[in-house]
């Protein structure tokens, strides 16, 4: 098994022998900042802070498999290899059911489209709403894959900075609806990531009224829409016209690497989304998304959440406790309100590009603020992973580099 996987290899008549790491550093690659940050996380012995992967600390990777191979057993293999190119009806009922709120705000399975995974989905989205060339406003801090999906498609990205307690700042909104052709808004469900901010209802409900006068089309970012520690009273989708409304997520934060998919809520374009999902042909297996279903419909899925919420929540207190025993003379952060990440910053300038290559050095990836922006924002903060350590052992000595990290750099 671990020649297959390319740990080992064999010599004939002699045994197994581990496979020489490459001689060029495995922590550079070049001045790509994001590429160096990919291969890093690869290397075996790196303790991986940069990641944002709450379902490492709890999946349902196992359920869903067990109940698969049940489902093999029930579904003849002609019933299993009928193409639905938008995805899975039972998952699309699903879906639609729990996204629907009231009998206004109801969504349908035709609604809603399944794609192998989230960039595939939004790559379709992009095309059907022609957004090359076109402006489109974003949270920032914002997740770096969606931003470089964006730079890549051609899209005009302008960044709206989130403030501390959530907010947007509603002038600078409303000012760039009112100076420039703005084709789209994105925004955050609840929590914002990876600052893992809040938006008081109140100024979710401004927002919204301000989209809505502008008459602004709304892409909504669900991907961590239920992973908030508290309820969240308000959503946009629950504020503005569902006409101008798309909404985005995926299974794999909360299930697992197991349930990759993305998808996507749409109740307009319906005849170009279907043309764009059967032109791209995802090859899903219709007996996995049945599997997805169950584990909504049966309440395992909730169970599974609400216990992975309380898992967060206390990783997230004892992340923040060691932040304030060890480094409060030198980064500040806001408590998360959500989410597997802790969003820190600086109180003193530094290069956080020379601590993140520190830090490097002593075998503990983080994530530099730089990366969720692409016009030089945030260049004084880093994103901190606290669901993928193995045990609070390893989290105290890596937050212990990180203060004599930023303490070096600041004498410097």
């Amino acid at each position: 098994m671990l020649e297959k996987e390319g740990r080992v290899y064999s010599v004939a008549k002699s045994g197994y022998y581990a496979l020489p790491v490459s001689s060029s550093s495995p922590y550079v690659s070049g001045n790509d900042l994001l590429e160096t940050v990919y291969v890093s996380a690869r290397h075996p012995d790196m303790l991986v802070l940069s990641c944002d992967e709450p379902a490492f600390l709890l999946s349902l990777d196992s359920p869903l498999l067990l109940l698969e191979r049940e489902l093999v057993r029930q579904y003849p293999r002609q019933l299993q290899s009928l193409s639905q190119p938008c995805g899975e009806l039972e998952l699309r009922t699903a879906l639609a059911a729990r996204y629907t709120s009231s009998p206004v705000r109801c969504w349908h399975a035709d609604d809603v489209y399944i794609g192998a995974d989230l960039r595939g989905v939004l790559e379709i989205l992009i095309a059907v709403l022609g957004l090359a060339g076109a402006t489109v406003v974003v949270e920032s801090p914002c997740d770096w894959g969606i931003l470089r999906l964006l730079q890549t498609a051609g899209v005009r990205v302008l960044e709206l900075p989130l403030q501390d307690n959530g907010c947007l700042d509603l002038d600078a909104l409303s000012h760039l609806l009112e100076s420039e052709v703005v084709r789209l808004v994105m925004l955050s469900s609840g929590i914002s990531m990876p600052m893992g901010s809040l938006m008081p209802a109140s100024d979710r409900r401004r927002v919204a009224q301000l989209l809505e006068l502008h008459d602004c089309w709304v892409l909504e970012n669900d991907i961590y829409g239920e992973l908030a520690f508290e309820q969240i009273q308000w959503r946009f989708r629950d504020l503005v016209d569902a006409e101008r409304l798309m909404v985005f997520s995926t299974f794999e934060k909360i299930i697992g690497p197991e349930a990759p998919y993305g998808y996507l809520l749409s109740r307009h374009s319906s005849a170009e989304l279907q043309r764009h999902f059967l032109l791209r042909s995802f090859r899903l297996s219709p007996i996995r998304q049945k599997a997805i279903a169950r584990l909504y419909t049966s309440g395992r899925f909730d169970q599974h959440l609400q216990v992975l919420r309380r898992m967060l929540k206390e990783r997230m207190q004892h992340m923040t406790q060691l932040l304030h025993e060890r480094l409060a003379d030198s980064l500040q952060f806001i408590l998360p309100a959500g989410g597997a990440t802790v969003w820190v910053r600086s109180l003193r300038p530094v290069d956080v590009r020379r601590v993140f290559q520190r830090m490097l050095n002593q075998r503990i990836l983080v994530a530099p603020g730089e990366l969720f922006s692409i016009h030089g924002l945030h260049s004084q903060s880093l994103r901190l992973s606290h669901a993928c350590c193995s045990g609070t052992h390893d989290l105290d000595a890596a937050l212990s580099c990180l203060a004599d990290a930023l303490r070096l750099e600041m004498l410097e």
